[in-house]
């Protein structure tokens, strides 16, 4: 079912798996698979540090989805992507308790600059508890930032089908949900 949808758009908050997602569906049904984090954040070493401005954001990603007759956003444009709605078709929402959620983000964290790196006194440390603090505000924090309340209001401006996917699942039962969903409609 998921092979009519050509230009899917997952979202969920920090560590909920919507970019594991996108690179298992892109693989699995011949979409180009595209990150919002690419698009974000200007290439800088150490990376993440520096905002690319929205109007350069909007013109690489409308680049790509030209170039592209299929393709699977991850992350999220909630507060800049607005003028992108009309783009998508699907869109897939995913939800994870918080606790799990962190727990990823912390792995990510070691994995990509090392235990070293993040503890006190690390060259990363600062930067690391200052992301933990932001993603462990998404399940509880209100409209005025990235969160669990700004996205759920959000989706309301889709006409496309929104199907939610909520708690752990492993890939096949991510798509079976998927499918049951779409059924439904």
């Amino acid at each position: 079912m998921l092979e009519r949808f050509k230009h899917i758009h997952i979202l969920g908050g920090s560590g909920s798996g919507t970019t594991t997602l996108g690179r298992h569906l892109s693989e699995d049904f011949g979409h180009f698979h595209l990150d919002t984090d690419d698009y974000f954040w200007e290439k800088t070493d150490p990376p993440f540090t520096t905002i690319r401005p929205v109007p350069e954001r909007l013109v690489q990603l409308r680049h790509k989805f030209q170039s592209h007759e299929k393709w699977i956003l991850s992350g999220s444009l909630v507060g800049w992507g607005d003028v992108l709605i009309p783009e998508f078709d699907l869109v897939i929402f995913v939800t994870l308790p918080g606790p799990v959620r962190m727990q990823r983000l912390k792995a990510r964290e070691i994995q990509r600059y090392g235990e070293e790196a993040l503890l006190p006194g690390g060259h990363a440390h600062e930067a690391h508890e200052k992301f933990m603090i932001w993603a462990s505000q998404y399940d509880t924090a209100d409209e005025t930032m990235r969160s669990l309340r700004l996205h759920r209001q959000w989706l309301t401006r889709f006409t496309v089908p929104v199907v939610h996917l909520e708690g752990e699942m492993t890939y096949q039962e991510q798509l079976q949900e998927i499918e049951k969903q779409l059924s439904r409609r």
